[in-house]
């Protein structure tokens, strides 16, 4: 049997990892914790399962659970046009293609863009990390990476007609927005009154406090040479908007209560969960992950040959992974090669934390392969 602390505590010493954190747990409760390396090298201060980082992405399902929690309560419609809460999205265009003046050529989209759109990432929005097209739009339109305002939004074309294809990008920040709108809160007010407080999540926030400035996990970046260098970091006073899709900090400790609540079924309805937690794209595939920025990014094709589907919030795997988990687990991932899965079969869960660029990091995504391989030994 195989032991869950073998490949952080290798990734660690071999110095092809700065510092790692990782926790499983089952429905009897946490099952295994531990962390290796250290969190700041220039302090010299260790990492630790609550040591506080960027988890940018694993945002996405916090904020997609925040919003079933609406629909619930009447507040969101999933099929309804979300034009209604964002007006700013009423009719929006498509791009066919770049004209021979690099202008994009445009089509009104044939249908209005619905939260289930959104949720699913198939509305026909995008990133320019993984789609250099985007990087053109934004560029000849003037607009920022992310839309931080209605104007930004109400100018920045769809990839595609709503509904006809799966592409990866901005459509939680969307989400988030529209949050924010029908609660006439902040996004962070509502999380931390819908879900990060009932579940005692601390030390998850858009902006750090002092004790979690205290335990921040310093960013390396990877360069050609495989040889790691620390990002330099400010504190953020304030941010233009909170970012829905990817703006959360967080800590191992912290997120597997999230892992443990979405495993248990106890935030939303029994039916909500279905909705969360099976395909919603139907036939269509979450496809491969193409960098068009190096630096952020690495090509990602998680399972080559498996197909992948994706629910209200989370990626699906359709068969059995060679690291045990069950055919129709959720999982995702942050950008700082952060990682987690729930298997609501085996009613297991877990969550990688570390701090790396690019994504799909080799060694990053071994030890997390590894990490989780001895997970499921341990409760096999």
């Amino acid at each position: 049997m195989s032991d869950p602390d073998t490949p952080l505590r290798e990734a660690v010493e071999a110095g092809a990892l700065v510092g790692v954190a990782a926790m499983a747990a089952t429905s009897a409760g946490i099952l295994h914790s531990a962390a290796f390396g250290l969190r700041d090298p220039g302090l010299g201060t260790a990492m630790t399962t609550d040591s506080v980082a960027w988890v940018a992405s694993m945002t996405k399902a916090i904020v997609s659970v925040a919003a079933l929690k609406l629909v619930e309560q009447g507040r969101l419609g999933l099929d309804e046009p979300i034009c209604d809460v964002l007006p700013e999205l009423t009719q929006p265009l498509v791009m066919e293609r770049f004209g021979t003046d690099g202008a994009p050529v445009l089509h009104e989209a044939p249908t209005a863009i619905t939260l289930r759109h959104l949720l699913t990432h198939t509305a026909g929005y995008g990133y320019d990390t993984w789609n250099p097209a985007i990087w053109h739009l934004q560029t000849r339109l003037g607009l920022p990476r992310i839309p931080g305002s209605p104007e930004d939004l109400r100018q920045l074309p769809l990839l595609f007609d709503p509904g006809t294809r799966w592409n990866y990008g901005i459509n939680i920040d969307v989400v988030g927005r529209a949050i924010e709108v029908v609660t006439g809160r902040t996004l962070d007010e509502h999380l931390r009154e819908s879900i990060l407080g009932p579940l005692g999540m601390q030390d998850t926030m858009f902006l750090l406090g002092p004790s979690q400035i205290e335990r921040r996990v310093v960013m390396h970046q990877r360069g050609e040479d495989g040889v790691l260098s620390a990002v330099p970091w400010t504190r953020a006073e304030r941010v233009p908007f909170m970012a829905g899709g990817g703006g959360l900090y967080s800590s191992a400790e912290d997120y597997l209560k999230f892992l443990m609540a979405v495993m248990t079924g106890s935030l939303l309805s029994e039916a909500m969960m279905i909705e969360l937690t099976t395909n919603q794209i139907g036939d269509l595939e979450v496809q491969p992950l193409v960098s068009a920025l190096p630096n952020a990014s690495r090509n990602v094709h998680l399972y080559p040959g498996m197909p992948l589907k994706w629910s209200l919030g989370f990626l699906i795997n359709t068969e059995t992974t060679p690291e045990g988990r069950s055919a129709g687990s959720l999982a995702w991932a942050g950008l700082p090669n952060c990682y987690y899965w729930v298997d609501r079969t085996r009613y297991v869960c877990g969550v990688f934390i570390t701090s790396v660029l690019p994504f799909g990091d080799p060694v990053a995504l071994g030890a997390f392969a590894g990490y989780e391989r001895a997970i499921y030994d341990l409760i096999a």
